[in-house]
């Protein structure tokens, strides 16, 4: 009786961080040079395919009406804030990772291949955009 109640108690306490082991969610990134925070991105799945906007936008230089004017493809002259930069990446089968999909820098109007890892029990995102060899990763904070 006691091993039973013991186990269902460890399954109990551990749900809340398997489900928090998912790009799905609010995320905060912030600029590479600076440290400053730059944007919060909603992350969300439909039919197991995740997609990411821009909800918030941060930083001293943020104008409410910029656009991406360097953006080439549909979102070419769309306003930033709204705007989907993480598109069609799927889960990886029997692993952690996200991926097969694009995310698109604002700032160049590049996209690039995207991966997606949620690492530290799920309260960071690692969010590395490639260009064949070359490529970077960011580490993003989950915002409760």
């Amino acid at each position: 009786m006691y091993r039973a109640l013991t186990a269902i108690f460890l399954v109990a306490i551990s749900l809340p961080a398997l489900a928090q082991m998912t790009p799905v969610g609010l995320w905060r990134n912030v600029d590479d040079k600076t440290g400053e925070a730059k944007a919060e991105i909603r992350i969300a799945e439909s039919a197991g395919v995740l997609s990411g906007m821009i909800a918030t936008r941060l930083g001293k230089d943020v104008k409410p009406d910029d656009v991406c004017d360097k953006c080439s493809d549909d979102r070419k002259d769309k306003p930033i804030l709204g705007l989907e930069i993480i598109r069609g990446a799927k889960k990886a089968e029997g692993k952690e990772v996200w991926e097969g999909g694009k995310i698109l820098d604002p700032e160049n109007g590049r996209n690039y291949t995207l991966r997606l890892t949620p690492v530290e029990g799920g309260k960071k995102l690692e969010v590395r955009g490639s260009f064949g060899p070359f490529g970077r990763t960011q580490t993003w904070v989950r915002i409760p």
